[in-house]
């Protein structure tokens, strides 16, 4: 008897132990949150990532890609927590469709669009948008106007200028922003339409140089963010809405060439 009596105070020790030892893997694991992200905050959502660990001890797990094609994915079900998009309307669309953690959305911030050529570019940039008429260029990279908001502002700035048609055949088309920055910092096209934000990423303003296109020749480009309703990590997610309104992350979202809510976006 005394032996079956050792056995189960044995039997539930090692059952509170394992409970004990598995309790901070699950904390640890609650702290991470899936991200989807439009591509030109490949760079400034490294630094605001980095920062958010650190402070929280949270983790971001972020996918980054065309705004449209996140969109539709998370219309099928896709399983992230929360969704910035390079164009309010896609968040707003995901409201009206009741897919969203109510009273989420938020205007984070209005995208820049720049015209941008490798350092050893003959181009005069100081043409504006007349030098994409130069002989010598073959290949201009915008991203596709289909599902990426900076290549419907890219075709929106050619025709205010009245030079699509002239340009339209020497039209290449990234997948998203990202990619069309990748096109034309390899070489594979001459000078390329990209987000601001990309271009005053060390990598890109190490190899290249670029002038802003006036923000009143397209529409703006309204970017917003919305926590999903069907969020595994409401709690985070909500943390982490918080955390991007600080002035920390206000300013450092002010470096990368963002415009934030309530200002004026001016090119210079």
């Amino acid at each position: 008897m005394n032996n079956v009596r050792l056995l189960r105070t044995l039997q539930l020790c090692a059952l509170v132990l394992f409970l004990f030892v598995m309790k901070p893997a699950t904390s640890a694991s609650a702290g991470e949150i899936t991200v989807a992200a439009a591509a030109d905050l490949t760079f400034v959502f490294k630094d605001i990532g980095a920062r958010f660990k650190k402070e929280t001890g949270n983790t971001i797990k972020i996918s980054y890609g065309s705004s449209g094609n996140f969109f539709s994915q998370i219309q099928n079900g896709a399983p992230y927590d929360m969704f910035f998009s390079a164009d309010v309307l896609y968040p707003k669309k995901l409201e009206e469709a009741g897919l969203i953690e109510p009273g989420t959305l938020y205007d984070y911030a209005t995208g820049k669009l720049v015209i941008w050529v490798p350092t050893k570019s003959k181009l005069d940039l100081s043409k504006g948008l007349k030098v994409l008429l130069d002989p010598t260029i073959s290949k201009i990279a915008i991203a596709n106007p289909k599902h990426a908001p900076y290549g419907a502002a890219a075709v929106a700035v050619l025709q205010h200028e009245g030079i699509y048609d002239q340009v339209k055949g020497k039209l290449v088309m990234g997948e998203n922003i990202s990619q069309t920055a990748q096109f034309v910092q390899s070489g594979n096209a001459d000078v390329g339409l990209l987000a601001l934000s990309l271009a005053v990423a060390p990598a890109m303003k190490e190899s290249g140089r670029y002038v802003e296109i006036p923000s009143d020749d397209y529409p703006p480009i309204v970017q917003a963010v919305v926590i999903l309703k069907s969020a595994k990590n409401k709690k985070t997610a909500k943390q982490f809405l918080k955390f991007l309104k600080s002035d920390e992350i206000v300013a450092l979202m002010r470096s990368y060439g963002f415009v934030l809510p309530g200002e004026v976006a001016n090119a210079h």
